[in-house]
């Protein structure tokens, strides 16, 4: 009889991510959170004059912020949630097991919340190009790494609360500081300088720069690299599988 022998390991975390994109597709929850709300979000703030917007051109400022908040999104609560479950499940342990391994497990998560992010950009994207946004040519080009830097701050954050509490505590303490940060991280709109040190504000004040102004701010990324150093080492040091 043929000996049947693993697929090969970048194959195995593609094959993952497919699944980590799938199921979080079908999460009504997540999807609301990571694309009913940010674009909702998007055209309230664009349209409406019932929030003061500082800016002349309001969608110029108001899609860079959604865009980062989508980010938010799918790398914090949605990586949180769901990786709290599994765990719950014992299925974190059982994948671990397996030839898909540790490493691949956690690849497979983070490729998934990427291809995820491709997604959000479309929607999102068309959405503000339908309201007159016009991204700068560098905010454009450099988009994928700047939002790659976020997914590897906020995909920690979600491991390490994921890793460290309960199920119901993971699912409750993720929405609240999605909310907390949503309205005064500075991440939809800027917000007082303080919170430039936040990921958030990071994130939405690189963000904001690249794709209204078409500069690259140097502090913004700093912040970001810092607090995934930080909070990945945390992950390693904390995080349990069962």
């Amino acid at each position: 009889m043929r000996r049947q022998t693993p697929a090969p390991p970048l194959r195995r975390i593609v094959a993952h991510a497919g699944f980590e994109m799938r199921n979080f597709l079908r999460n009504g929850e997540q999807l609301l959170l990571s694309m009913i709300l940010p674009a909702l979000a998007l055209v309230f703030l664009t349209r409406s004059s019932l929030i003061t917007v500082e800016a002349t051109d309001r969608v110029q400022l108001v899609t860079p912020g959604v865009l980062a908040l989508a980010v938010m999104s799918s790398a914090f609560s949605g990586q949180a949630i769901s990786t709290g479950f599994e765990r719950r499940a014992g299925a974190l342990r059982m994948f671990a097991t397996t030839p898909l391994g540790r490493g691949g497990l956690l690849g497979g998560k983070v490729v998934g919340v990427v291809g995820v992010q491709l997604v959000q950009v479309l929607l999102l994207g068309g959405i503000g190009l339908a309201l007159g946004w016009s991204p700068a040519p560098l905010g454009v080009a450099t988009l994928l790494p700047l939002m790659l830097l976020g997914t590897a701050a906020f995909t920690a954050l979600g491991l390490l609360l994921a890793g460290t509490l309960r199920a119901e505590a993971v699912l409750a303490g993720a929405n609240i500081l999605w909310v907390l940060l949503m309205v005064g991280g500075g991440i939809l709109l800027p917000g007082p300088s303080w919170t430039s040190l936040l990921p958030s504000g990071a994130l939405g004040d690189l963000l904001r720069a690249a794709l209204a102004e078409g500069v690259l701010l140097p502090l913004p990324a700093l912040v970001l690299l810092a607090w995934a150093g930080a909070l990945a080492g945390l992950v390693v040091r904390y995080f349990r599988w069962s």
